[in-house]
């Protein structure tokens, strides 16, 4: 997390912008006269890219309809209800 004086930052704002932006720094201090006063931060872009269908295929092995249903009574006396 650099800290970067006002002065420095209005000369640099489209570098600092760029470094933030690219994810080369998380955040970015700018200080007037030493102290701390504001922070550069990227914006929230919204929802990450969709996963596509099937990106996990392969990691979990395969089972039946029966054994997927044989944990509803353990689960469902976890949440308290009679199965």
């Amino acid at each position: 997390m650099p800290i970067v004086n006002m002065l420095d930052a209005k000369t640099q704002l489209s570098k600092l912008v760029q470094q933030v932006e690219s994810g080369a720094e998380a955040e970015i201090v700018i200080a007037r006269n030493g102290r701390p006063v504001a922070k550069l931060v990227p914006v929230d872009s919204g929802p990450k890219a969709r996963r596509p269908l099937g990106f996990l295929k392969g990691k979990f092995s395969d089972f039946t309809l029966e054994e997927f249903n044989d944990s509803d009574a353990e689960i469902a006396k976890l949440f308290g209800v009679d199965p």
